[in-house]
């Protein structure tokens, strides 16, 4: 995937003035996608480390339908494909069954779409100074009219670049084009163009939204 810069949207996410630090790296699970909208606040990562203001995360969704298991973290690891030595992972593996849809995680603007890449056919998307890449999926990219979008018929995705679209949108499915030893969405999150452990991204989201389920749940009864 091409590096690009970390352009603003028209209407940037606002910012909050205090913040939780989530330095562990375990994960916590699969959490429900909601509705309403809210604001995102990060300091520049630093290392493996990602620091999210508390109470902004409840209208992300997870990244992916019919999630298995997670498969790769972020960080160094061995080849997947046998070779030797050591490799950089910049992102979190999501294992699903082929055909699984691909939610997007943050409401943003499709920045780019691609199919020629060891990321196989990938969607980035930009929302504010987060940056998320989506690799691994099912389509190719077409051109009509001057525009290019993924194009995956069978499963009903047609996804231009300039597009923006909310958080929860099916965006694409789970393949395996690109550099890939079997079905899974290779995750991929930066922020202010420094690559960011979605395991961290993840378990922040986790806990606030538990947290705001069980503050509901006291309410109604």
């Amino acid at each position: 995937m091409t590096q690009r810069s970390t352009p603003s949207l028209s209407r940037p996410l606002a910012l909050a003035s205090q913040v939780l630090l989530f330095a562990s790296l375990g994960l916590a699970g699969i959490f429900a996608v909601g509705q309403e909208q809210a604001t995102v606040k990060a300091s520049e990562p630093t290392g493996r480390q990602v620091v999210a203001t508390s109470g902004t995360w409840r209208g992300a969704s997870f990244p992916v339908e019919n999630f298995q298991a997670y498969t790769s973290p972020f960080g160094y690891r061995g080849s997947p494909d046998g070779a030797p030595g050591q490799e950089f992972h910049r992102g979190l593996d999501m294992a699903a069954p082929e055909g699984s849809y691909i939610r997007n995680w943050w409401a943003g603007k499709v920045v780019e779409v691609s199919d020629n890449t060891a990321c196989g056919t990938s969607v980035v998307i930009q929302s504010g100074e987060w940056e998320h890449v989506y690799c691994h999926m099912k389509g190719h990219v077409e051109t009509a009219n001057g525009v290019r979008y993924l194009s995956d018929r069978a499963g009903g995705i047609q996804l231009p670049e300039g597009l923006t679209i909310p958080a929860g949108v099916r965006i694409g499915r789970v393949g395996m084009t690109g550099r890939t030893t079997g079905p899974h969405l290779h995750w991929g999150l930066k922020y202010t163009g420094k690559w960011v452990d979605p395991a961290l991204v993840l378990r922040a989201m986790y806990a606030d939204q538990m947290r705001a389920r069980a503050i509901s749940n006291r309410d109604q009864g």
